[in-house]
């Protein structure tokens, strides 16, 4: 009797930790569901990466990943985003630098691959939607 109450207890621990991390999990989506985690955490990480060659004036590849249209209509290699779905976004698959061989180059070109935190932010981002703020600051 008394190994089962031990069981029992170990038992409703582990759903508790395993409930706190799906709780955890759930916080962090919807905190990457508000235009602000963009502005915040994503838009940084392109501006010091990605800008010089896809935003302001630069579209190199037809590329404008400024705004949210920009990289839905995607440039010469077609749409580099896909909300909800970072596993077949070009845009994750590349900063990440993977994919089947006709990608494109891996992003940013001739530059080491974004640490592992930033593409996570970028994954969750993409993930929670991709969502964006109307006219995000530049």
């Amino acid at each position: 009797m008394k190994r089962m109450s031990v069981g029992l207890g170990l038992a409703a621990i582990g759903l508790m930790g395993w409930s706190f991390r799906v709780g955890t999990v759930q916080a962090a989506q919807d905190e990457a569901a508000k235009p602000e985690f963009y502005t915040t955490k994503v838009q940084p990480i392109f501006q010091a990466n990605c800008y010089r060659c896809h935003g302001g004036m630069n579209h190199r590849g037809g590329l404008n990943i400024q705004t949210r249209a920009g990289m839905l209509k995607g440039g010469h290699d077609g749409s580099v985003l896909i909300p909800g779905d970072p596993a077949n976004s070009l845009l994750v698959r590349l900063i990440r630098h993977e994919g089947p061989p006709k990608d494109p180059m891996p992003m940013p070109p001739k530059q080491p691959k974004l640490s592992d935190a930033d593409i996570a932010t970028v994954e969750q981002w993409v993930k929670a939607g991709a969502i964006m703020p109307e006219n995000p600051p530049q």
